[in-house]
């Protein structure tokens, strides 16, 4: 005799707030990508608030930055666009650029600390949000 195992019906609250933290996620991700946008497009365009005098490890051009952080920013928005539209792709994606941002944000905290420590934050709640997710299973 043999006994198949059915998976319960999925509860309504619990995927609701699976869906509610995907799109903090989502949330967290076009502001953290915004803010990387900004920052890129600031060291681009050579504006003052940067400090690039100090002798630093990971010393780069400050319009390499700024290039840096826009490709991650604009990346980051269509990873977010994959996440609404519920690409399976884009959580795993989401994950890894939170972690890219991460890594490029501590290598260029001395130019800019304060927002580098807000991005930072920012894609620690990411990486939060889009691993806590379950999908549902039918």
């Amino acid at each position: 005799m043999t006994t198949t195992m059915v998976a319960p019906p999925p509860r309504p609250v619990t995927q609701g707030v699976a869906a509610g933290i995907t799109m903090l996620g989502v949330a967290l991700l076009l502001v953290a990508s915004i803010l990387e946008i900004l920052r890129g497009i600031a060291c681009v365009a050579g504006a003052e608030i940067f400090d690039g005098t100090r002798p630093y490890t990971f010393e780069l051009d400050i319009t390499t930055w700024g290039w840096l952080h826009l490709l991650i920013g604009v990346f980051g928005v269509a990873v977010a666009l994959g996440m609404i539209l519920a690409a399976r792709w884009a959580l795993l994606v989401a994950a890894g650029l939170a972690g890219v941002s991460i890594i490029a944000n501590f290598a260029s905290l001395p130019y800019y600390p304060w927002w580098s420590v807000v991005v930072i934050l920012l894609d620690l709640a990411v990486l939060w949000a889009v691993s806590t997710w379950e999908p549902v299973r039918y």
